[in-house]
């Protein structure tokens, strides 16, 4: 296996950092002069998957490397930064502990490349923002109801979720949601209830949207609380799929496509695929009622992707 080249030629003594591992880790990355996506590129040419979110984090001290892929990219973090052998292995503590409403938020979560690994952007978007571990928030419930008009296209995303907090002190989260290929410009959030809408992101290139939600209230451990938005989808082609992509399992997930009487599909289905798959693991014909609708209902949701497709005649 090649090894990782140093940034540069060390010249003289090279000048260990001292402090924490996260202080370590950042004052090396900020002497190597090397960007967080440099490092994930150099990271993943040998074999080891890291997003730039993740690096963000351990470098700010927001989490820590505990599983195995992760002590290797340490290892190779060093030889890339160019320390010493050990110099930030050394300085990783015991894992974390795991409390009650941790273990089950974060237990098999996934990082944000392998939810959304066809947009690096939303990475670069996530560490800009700064964003929170998505473990901080246990998803008990979420409930999408999306609703296609006349013309067969998806106009308006409402959403509800039902969220617990794992540590202390949460105030915010973000959310992403983006276009259809074929629409113009980005969905944008209409309204929200029981939390308020903070920064955003939008890069209407590719149909991005990443919006920050700061909580009614900070969440004390194990606090819980329900919020609600809009999102107003851009006008496209025919809509055809709806679905969601989960990082950590969701007690229950519901999902409502709301057709509009004069444009109800003749064909219409579940679907369901592992993290990182291109083709689904489970297809299942659903009905749509007289009411023009069409609905899933999961519970114990893992991550990966769920939602709902259909054929328009």
């Amino acid at each position: 296996m090649p090894s990782v080249c140093p940034a540069a030629d060390p010249v003289g003594e090279i000048a260990i950092p001292t402090g924490s591992f996260a202080e370590t880790l950042h004052s090396a990355i900020e002497a190597s002069g090397l960007s967080l996506d440099r490092i994930r590129t150099e990271l993943g040419k040998q074999g080891v998957k890291i997003s730039i979110t993740t690096i963000s984090y351990w470098r700010r001290g927001r989490s820590q490397p505990e599983r195995a892929s992760s002590v290797r990219a340490v290892a190779l973090l060093e030889e890339l930064l160019g320390l010493p052998g050990s110099t930030l292995s050394g300085l990783l503590g015991p894992p974390r502990p795991r409390g009650r409403w941790v273990a089950n938020a974060t237990h098999d979560s996934l990082p944000l490349a392998e939810i959304w690994p066809e947009e690096e952007r939303v990475a670069e978007v996530f560490a800009e923002l700064d964003a929170p571990p998505i473990g901080e928030l246990e998803r008990l419930s979420i409930h999408d109801a999306y609703y296609i008009d006349g013309q067969r296209q998806g106009h308006l995303l409402r959403m509800r979720q039902v969220v617990r907090a794992t540590v202390a002190g949460v105030s915010r989260c973000l959310v992403v949601h983006k276009a259809d290929e074929d629409a113009s410009g980005c969905p944008e959030i209409t309204s929200v209830r029981h939390a308020r809408l903070g920064r955003v992101r939008r890069r209407p290139e590719i149909g991005l949207l990443v919006a920050e939600l700061l909580l009614d209230r900070p969440l004390g451990l194990g606090d819980s609380t329900v919020f609600e938005y809009e999102v107003e989808i851009p006008p496209g082609g025919p809509t055809t799929v709806y679905g969601r992509r989960f990082a950590v399992p969701v007690r229950e997930y519901v999902l409502q496509v709301h057709f509009d009487p004069v444009a109800v599909p003749p064909h219409c289905e579940r679907y369901e695929r592992d993290p990182g798959a291109e083709h689904d693991r489970l297809r299942q014909r659903l009905w749509i009622g007289a009411s023009a609708s069409a609905h899933v209902l999961a519970t114990e949701q893992q991550p990966g992707q769920t939602g709902i497709r259909w054929e328009w005649d």
